[in-house]
């Protein structure tokens, strides 16, 4: 009998691929002010993604029945870019259809968490309300 098994080159690419994501999503963690190892523990990471996305916790449940579980997880995931500011479909689309792409182009770049549902986290001396823009900063002329 023939073994029948893949090339090499096809578990090296597989596995720089999965060390890429798993990077890209504990960099999202470390972002939304959540522990980074949190993307590596199964059941937890979906907790904590289901807190970034603003989705009540009780929906991992939801996540265990066949087919439900499509119609969540395609929600769960835009609200998950919503809550990183990336509200447009495409980019939507990009991170459902090419997540080994879109995963590592929200982590590395300056994208910001701006909290559950894109809002702006609010801040501890006012809990209702974002935060001010900066205030740019003259030189000192004295």
């Amino acid at each position: 009998m023939e073994e029948t098994s893949l090339p090499m080159w096809f578990w090296v690419i597989y596995w720089i691929v999965l060390l890429i994501n798993v990077a890209s999503l504990w960099k999202l963690f470390l972002k939304a002010n959540q522990p980074g190892w949190a993307s590596i523990i199964p059941i937890y990471n979906t907790v904590v993604f289901l807190q970034i996305a603003g989705k009540p916790i009780w929906w991992l449940i939801l996540i265990f029945i066949p087919g439900v579980n499509f119609v969540v997880g395609i929600i769960v995931l835009y609200d998950f870019c919503k809550a990183y500011g990336k509200s447009s479909i495409g980019f939507y689309l990009g991170m459902l259809i090419l997540s080994f792409i879109f995963y590592p182009i929200l982590a590395f770049t300056d994208t910001q968490y701006l909290g559950p549902g894109g809002k702006q986290a609010p801040t501890p001396e006012n809990p209702n309300q974002p935060p001010p823009p900066p205030i740019p900063q003259s030189p000192n002329t004295l």
